[in-house]
């Protein structure tokens, strides 16, 4: 997720109405469209949408590029030593401090107070979301809860057979009221993925984590990439990070994913970095965002990528840009989006980058929380951005899998 940076989680997860500079941003709430030398925001156009599905592919699909070949990745592939080690092989000292884990704990109270009767979270425009439902219940599994397993555990239970409940014969995991669903889709695949990854014996999650996996492959581009609705048409990069997270959960709790689908994925994101390094919104010309930037880092990491040029200018940018402590100012337009990768993206950088950020972001974050408990965003709602600020702050924990490889 997430336009600029984030994601719109339409139908509830980032519906983050920011707008950002010239070009489609990545927002939860509302693109951008590039005009000239102003920004229009685009209503209509969101990251989950309020519009119907996109029609099949048409002749303009003729026009789009093919994607650059690239080396073809091993995700079975250890880490290159070369490359130094990240962040999970080599923890920090107090990297998770009494303050933190009373505002974890804090957080994880006030988050269970939020669920609905069925389920799921997020109210309002973004009630009965997959995507967000499944950023909650990731929120949970980060503190190390299972279903049926820990305070937490029916939380998570239930968040888990609404997501279920949300499966379509297609395989699209979203519910009937969602539009431009492919956000909701990714987090949801991630969810499952990351529940499979713990247990496999639950053949509802084996099955519907199966059907899901193979939309996102068959909904993949021509250029390499996704979009909102799950037809190969579009691609910008919000969505896609989103999609190759999902994969990589996927593949590694033993579901097949096709390197072709990966190797396309990789080509699409590297031809979105601009020359300061920084990740713009689609392939054609745009501005460089650091909450897109973020998601652009990310996702070379999770498709196998460890030591690339694009990488390192990508996190050059993220520091430069937004890192407290180097005078970067993040501010609050997709600021829960794109923290919740450019955390990982650093930890998966790991060394002096780790040590930099993670202080700065879990200070900086734990200063954000309400009263409550909680964490306000007044675009997608509290129940989508506190469950983002539980996955940055429990980053450290290393519970969930796909923060163990």
């Amino acid at each position: 997720m997430m336009n600029t940076s984030p994601t719109h989680l339409t139908a509830a997860i980032m519906a983050i109405l920011f707008c950002i500079t010239n070009q489609q941003a990545f927002t939860v709430g509302n693109d951008q469209i590039q005009n000239a030398d102003t920004q229009v925001e685009k209503p209509n156009d969101q990251k989950f949408p309020n519009q119907s599905a996109v029609a099949p592919p048409t002749d303009q699909n003729k026009n789009i590029k093919p994607p650059t070949p690239v080396e073809t990745i091993d995700l079975d592939k250890e880490r290159p030593v070369d490359v130094g080690a990240s962040a999970q092989n080599a923890p920090m000292e107090s990297e998770i401090t009494p303050a933190s884990e009373e505002s974890v704990q804090r957080g994880l109270r006030y988050l269970a107070s939020l669920q609905n009767d069925d389920g799921s979270f997020g109210r309002g425009q973004f009630a009965k979301h997959a995507g967000i439902t499944a950023l909650c219940g990731l929120a949970f599994m980060a503190d190390g809860h299972l279903p049926g397993r820990g305070a937490y555990g029916d939380n998570v239970r239930k968040a888990l057979d609404f997501v279920l409940s949300s499966a379509t014969e297609t395989g699209l995991l979203a519910a009937e009221n969602s539009h431009g669903p492919m956000y909701g889709h990714g987090f949801a695949t991630l969810f499952l993925g990351e529940i499979y990854g713990m247990n496999n014996e639950d053949a509802r999650v084996r099955d519907a984590l199966t059907r899901a996996v193979e939309l996102i492959i068959n909904s993949q581009n021509q250029e390499g990439g996704w979009r909102y609705n799950p037809v190969p048409y579009d691609a910008d990069i919000s969505v896609t990070i989103c999609e190759i997270m999902a994969l990589r959960s996927a593949r590694n709790a033993g579901i097949k994913v096709p390197k072709e689908t990966i190797d396309r994925a990789i080509a699409y994101v590297r031809s979105c970095q601009n020359s300061d390094g920084g990740f713009r919104y689609m392939s054609t010309a745009g501005t460089s965002l650091w909450p897109r930037t973020a998601a652009g880092v990310a996702s070379l990491y999770y498709a196998g990528v460890y030591s690339d040029n694009s990488i390192d200018r990508g996190l050059n940018y993220l520091q430069d840009s937004v890192n407290p402590d180097a005078g970067g100012n993040s501010g609050e337009a997709h600021y829960f989006y794109g923290h919740y990768y450019a955390v990982q993206a650093m930890y998966l950088a790991g060394g002096k980058r780790w040590t930099a950020w993670w202080p700065n972001i879990r200070d900086e974050m734990i200063s954000k929380q309400a009263a409550t408990g909680g964490w306000m965003d007044y675009q997608a709602g509290q129940a989508y951005s506190t469950s983002m600020a539980l996955i940055v702050l429990q980053m450290p924990k290393r519970y969930l899998p796909i923060f163990q490889k």
